[in-house]
């Protein structure tokens, strides 16, 4: 078991959250059940997987949830471009979201390498 308060990668995916829903706060109403949801929920499945993989028993389990969260990030990544090509957010503003999240894919990549290695997988 790792203690998730003292992951860096879950803290920045927590920040990384609350930057997405205040992102989202202006988006139009007839969004709130659609692609504003989904963002939301992609946002949230990154830091939730790493801390459900990391209360598991098994190095392994938590590999596989730090995969889940690798590909939320890659679909939250899409999301939010879609967001900003219907203008919905600005550009500006996607780009810091996008730059955070382009650290955080990173992160999870080397962190899942080192796993990797660890469990030989």
């Amino acid at each position: 078991m790792h203690n998730i308060r003292k992951l860096k990668i879950w803290n920045d995916s927590i920040d990384l959250v609350i930057e997405v829903y205040k992102a989202l706060a202006t988006m139009p109403i007839e969004e709130k059940y659609g692609l504003s949801s989904q963002i939301k929920r992609c946002a949230v499945s990154i830091p939730s997987n790493i801390a459900e993989g990391a209360g598991r028993e098994r190095e392994k389990e938590f590999y596989h949830f730090l995969n889940i969260a690798y590909g939320s990030s890659y679909e939250l990544q899409t999301q939010l471009i879609i967001c900003e090509r219907l203008n919905f957010i600005s550009i500006e503003v996607n780009e810091s979201l996008l730059n955070k999240l382009d650290e955080i894919q990173k992160m999870l990549f080397v962190f899942k390498e080192n796993l990797k290695k660890n469990i030989n997988i």
